[in-house]
């Protein structure tokens, strides 16, 4: 939708403008993005933001997230580069994920490129696979919560599980987003995608899929991979500090200096 995308330019350009941020990566997170939508889904846009150089040397740190209104429409916010970096270096998934949005509003190649091969150099896969799993654990309680099946909350418990069986499936690299690419590159059944594909469809139809029976396909798939055992995490990396140092002093070229003569 051409004006919602102007829309949302529109308030990308005034967070620069009102809190004196250049924002080098926005795309759209969410259903939307996961391959997934409803006819009534938001729109969520995320984005990274980098603050001018010195602002990072203040002994007063500023609040590493920026929230726009929240409305029926339009979900907007960001998080701040060094938030990207420290959650990054920890283990959150998420910091990857908008990088490899299939929705992109506006974006630096450079700087994507810069943070996706810090993210590889410092990824932690146990923790990594903790992350969906708890994810994935936490949004199955929700869509069981009341005693029967939450059809719509189902699809946010299905993701993290096909997370974890592309984890299992492949011994580098980081998740996709889309659930779609997720199923495909970790060979799950065709019956299975089938499933999925239906399920899709309906919810592509219906303000609301309501509450039923988990097709037992699907609710075998995610039972198989969150009732996994949780991965044993060791000490940190000492080296992905030292590393996330050096990319954070790097990306910081992409600050609203860079507009500057």
């Amino acid at each position: 939708d051409a004006d919602v995308v102007a829309a949302i330019d529109a308030r990308l350009v005034g967070v620069e403008r009102e809190h004196g941020v250049a924002i080098p990566w926005a795309i759209e997170s969410g259903s939307r993005a996961w391959g997934f939508p409803s006819p009534d889904s938001d729109y969520d846009c995320r984005f990274f933001y980098v603050r001018p150089a010195a602002d990072y040397l203040s002994p007063w740190p500023r609040r590493d997230v920026i929230e726009t209104p929240l409305d029926a429409v339009f979900d907007v916010n960001g998080w701040d580069l060094i938030k990207a970096v420290r959650l990054a270096t920890s283990g959150n998934a998420t910091v990857s994920e908008w990088l490899r949005s299939p929705i992109v509003y506006r974006g630096d190649p450079g700087f994507r490129d810069e943070l996706l091969a810090l993210v590889g150099a410092v990824t932690d896969r146990p923790r990594l696979q903790s992350h969906y799993l708890h994810l994935g654990r936490r949004q199955r309680d929700l869509a069981l919560a009341g005693g029967e099946v939450r059809l719509k909350r189902l699809f946010y418990a299905l993701r993290p599980a096909a997370a974890l069986a592309w984890l299992d499936a492949h011994p580098s690299g980081t998740p996709p987003m889309r659930l779609q690419e997720l199923l495909t590159e970790a060979d799950a059944p065709a019956a299975l995608r089938e499933a999925v594909d239906a399920l899709v469809a309906q919810k592509a139809v219906t303000r609301e899929l309501g509450t039923g029976a988990a097709p037992a396909l699907v609710a075998d798939y995610v039972a198989t991979h969150l009732d996994a055992e949780p991965p044993t995490l060791g000490p940190p990396d000492p080296h992905a500090r030292g590393a996330a140092d050096e990319a954070f002093r790097a990306l910081l070229r992409f600050g609203p200096e860079a507009g500057c003569d």
